[in-house]
């Protein structure tokens, strides 16, 4: 499929093309290259990108591909109607899920020390915002069904559920404003490389660290993700995976106090929430819409489950909440 472009955009041929986890790539002698979707995104965050791969690899760090400029000089290439870049590794290594957790913490390190201002895909101190935003527009769809029947079993629940979620979401935006105001950040706390959404499958069989995964934030915004996606992923079988991840990312960084409270005020938004009901309004698919009333439905009955968990997540955690006067919320330790 991409043999034709690669010879012609990049003059690369005599290789084989092949499916690697997600992503499509090309396999010459003992050279690899990822063929990334670019559509939509701009120059400037792709100059950005391609500037924090190279001080990564200058750190040491050699999992970071480097982004191949086409024939013309380009970072994009234009092909049938898409824009691609293409990634260039020298090989893959096997990822160990015991690793994980200090495979990351070695990565929020070297991605602290960033010689120039990241801009396009900088992240910190915006959550509070993003948040208020996604709630009142959320709350604006279900005001403006309130005075309506509603027309499915989907649309029963969430009028019955958001006030619920809403009261959530607003626990976590009021968490993350008293920590920062109050807290008190450390140098582990500066702004590092982290990822649109971390989870046990960004890295694979293989670690793959593609920048087009990348954003730049708070190092708790990773482990959040990580953990949301594990509880998720099996409610009954997650504790155990939890610390093991924690314990191996502290043994190269210990969290803060600040950071402690940044990672708990993530996991109390329920994002798992705000994407089953946004999904729901935005698909045009009915087998789409089926899935999610039945995720929507799990959730629902799953709630009081959930409350165990963030009332218990510090205990989890194994974090020392007393000496480090981590703020509980109290309606969820009752």
């Amino acid at each position: 499929m991409f043999e034709k472009m690669l010879k012609e955009k990049y003059g690369i041929k005599e290789g084989h093309e092949l499916d690697i986890e997600k992503y499509r790539a090309f396999k010459q002698d003992k050279t690899l290259y990822l063929i990334i979707t670019a559509t939509g995104r701009k120059e400037q965050e792709i100059s950005e990108l391609e500037q924090i791969s190279g001080q990564l690899r200058s750190f040491g760090d050699k999992e970071i591909p480097q982004m191949v400029r086409a024939r013309d000089g380009a970072q994009v290439c234009e092909w049938e109607g898409s824009q691609y870049c293409l990634l260039q590794y020298p090989g893959l290594k096997t990822n160990s899920v015991e690793k994980m957790g200090s495979k990351l913490a070695r990565l929020h390190w070297r991605g602290r020390y960033m010689p120039f201002q990241v801009k396009t895909v900088n992240r910190i101190g915006q959550w509070k915002q993003l948040w208020e935003k996604r709630l009142d527009q959320m709350e604006n769809v279900w005001n403006g069904k309130l005075m309506q029947e509603p027309e499915n079993e989907f649309e029963k629940m969430f009028l019955d559920s958001f006030p619920y979620y809403m009261g959530l979401a607003e626990n976590a935006i009021q968490y993350l404003a008293d920590t920062e105001l109050d807290g008190k950040p450390t140098e582990t706390d500066n702004g590092t490389v982290c990822h649109e959404r971390y989870t046990a499958r960004t890295w694979g069989k293989y670690v793959i660290k593609n920048p087009f995964d990348w954003v730049f934030d708070h190092p708790s915004r990773d482990l959040a993700e990580w953990i949301r996606e594990r509880y998720f992923y099996n409610t009954q079988t997650y504790q155990p995976a939890v610390r093991k991840f924690l314990s191996s990312y502290q043994q190269g960084a210990r969290l803060s106090p600040f950071a402690w409270r940044l990672l708990y005020s993530r996991l109390l938004f329920p994002l798992h929430y705000f994407e089953c009901v946004e999904g729901y309004y935005i698909t045009g698919s009915e087998q789409q819409k089926l899935a999610l009333e039945d995720q929507l439905l799990k959730h629902l009955k799953m709630s009081g489950e959930h409350e165990r968990f963030l009332g218990g997540f510090y205990q989890l955690a194994e974090a020392p909440a007393r000496a480090l006067k981590l703020p509980s919320i109290s309606w969820l330790n009752k």
